[in-house]
């Protein structure tokens, strides 16, 4: 292991204000090889996951960020009193529905859905979970929407592959509401409104 290049990466995840991708990563530190800094970041998240203390260094977003263990949640938010995200059923139900057909129009969600979702997608627009992708080839060239990267940061998702695949979120039934029902910890400048569950029918 090169103790060296290990501690730049880590210097270089921890100072990052998002998650830093590899590349970017390999942008930087021009003086080592791709698959040298690819080993040390394996080799850096091995040493968090089996180290197993406040924090651990995940995959998030197509990148690498150092983020607080789930399990520790409820101690954080006391000290920085963090505001919970709470989604109203329509939204959560929307932003569902782009994060799994992405790319796709309002008018395909509001046919899923069977009503206006116009003041919703703009909502999840304003807070960058969702995106403008571009517009699509077809007779009024309506817009085309998408998940952004924050959605992947605020789930703690790697990409789009690792969304719960049907399955496993009806696997959820048989488990108890208030053992899967977990808020999101945002800082102060991330609120997201409203409440309720998403409701996966």
């Amino acid at each position: 292991m090169n103790s060296e290049l290990f501690s730049i990466i880590e210097s270089l995840i921890f100072s990052a204000d998002a998650a830093i991708s590899t590349d970017r990563i390999c942008d930087v530190l021009t003086e080592f090889e791709r698959d040298e800094i690819k080993v040390a970041l394996r080799e850096l998240l091995n040493f968090y996951q089996e180290r197993e203390g406040g924090f651990e260094l995940a995959e998030v977003a197509g990148g690498w960020q150092f983020r607080t263990r789930p399990a520790y949640h409820g101690y954080i938010t006391r000290h920085i009193k963090t505001r919970t995200a709470k989604f109203s059923p329509s939204a959560l139900e929307t932003l569902a529905i782009i994060a799994y057909r992405q790319p796709i129009t309002r008018a395909e969600v509001e046919h899923l859905r069977g009503v206006d979702c116009g003041g919703v997608v703009k909502s999840l627009l304003e807070k960058r979970l969702v995106r403008i992708l571009g517009k699509k080839d077809i007779p009024g060239r309506p817009m085309i929407y998408g998940t952004s990267k924050e959605f992947l940061e605020i789930f703690g998702l790697k990409d789009l592959k690792s969304l719960p695949t049907l399955k496993e979120i009806q696997a959820l039934d048989a488990v108890p509401l208030y053992e899967r029902q977990e808020e999101l910890q945002l800082g102060p400048d991330k609120t997201v409104p409203v409440e309720s569950d998403l409701p996966f029918d």
